[in-house]
């Protein structure tokens, strides 16, 4: 008896082990984009952020929020397989924004204990 309840004390241990091994991890090309000079009458500029799940269990995109509402992210939806790939894009409005601009997007996955913060940044050169 003692020894069936030592094997299966083991057998829960390392299941709970390998259960913890299993975790998602992203990894993004880059983390902020610089529009540049861009001019007011443009309406909008976007840039795509891409990113890989270099975990070993599937990525799930939760939320994705912006410092304003003059930037909308939008983001993969469906869950990303080890080694597969996904998408942040953020499009900035121009409109009646002259001047320079620093914004953030904030990334919310099923990674525990960790939000991926992302930035966007120009110069809106005003209608003439």
């Amino acid at each position: 008896m003692k020894k069936l309840s030592l094997v299966l004390l083991c057998a829960i241990v390392l299941s709970g082990f390998s259960l913890a091994q299993q975790k998602p991890a992203m990894e993004f090309k880059k983390t902020e984009h610089n529009f540049g000079i861009i001019k007011e009458e443009i309406g909008a500029v976007t840039t795509q952020f891409e990113f890989t799940n270099t975990g070993n269990s599937p990525l799930i995109v939760q939320r994705v929020s912006a410092s304003c509402g003059c930037t909308t992210p939008s983001y993969t939806k469906e869950p990303i397989l080890p080694g597969k790939k996904g998408t942040i894009s953020a499009q900035y409005s121009t409109v009646r924004r002259p001047g320079t601009f620093n914004k953030t997007i904030r990334v919310y996955t099923n990674v525990p204990d960790t939000v991926y913060v992302l930035t966007i940044k120009g110069n809106v050169t005003p209608k003439q």
